[in-house]
């Protein structure tokens, strides 16, 4: 049995690259200089600042765990969490989210649904104007 990678990446054809740079040259940069890449949302809460549980979870990942746990559902995905998994609070239960490359970027709540599928059943006898006329055997 061989030793399992600290990192869970996937295989994918060619070499993933984000703007430009690989996996690689992204983990090198400072937070400020990845930020200079996101769109202007993610840009402006990473120049805010990080709120107190962000940096809980940032530490976390740095301390080298691999799975954290966590309710914030705006923490921005980092390249630092690539290869590992996050448990984001829905709402009901935590979910579990494997950090892939294509991630990056976006937010962490977008992978955790909150809500689910509505599915509503048949109206009943007398619940609408042509019920009336059913027959009922």
């Amino acid at each position: 049995m061989s030793k399992k990678s600290s990192t869970r990446v996937p295989k994918r054809k060619g070499e993933f690259k984000f703007r430009g740079k690989t996996l690689e040259e992204l983990k090198e940069l400072t937070i400020e200089e990845f930020a200079e890449l996101l769109p202007s949302s993610q840009r402006r809460s990473i120049r805010r600042g990080f709120t107190e549980n962000q940096k809980k979870v940032l530490q976390q990942f740095r301390d080298g765990e691999e799975s954290v746990r966590t309710h914030d559902r705006a923490m921005v995905i980092l390249p630092e969490m690539v290869g590992k998994s996050i448990e984001v609070y829905n709402g009901t239960r935590f979910v579990k989210i494997d950090v892939a490359p294509e991630m990056l970027g976006h937010r962490v709540g977008e992978y955790a649904m909150s809500r689910g599928v509505v599915k509503h059943g048949s109206a009943g006898v007398g619940a609408t104007r042509s019920s009336k006329f059913v027959p009922l055997k």
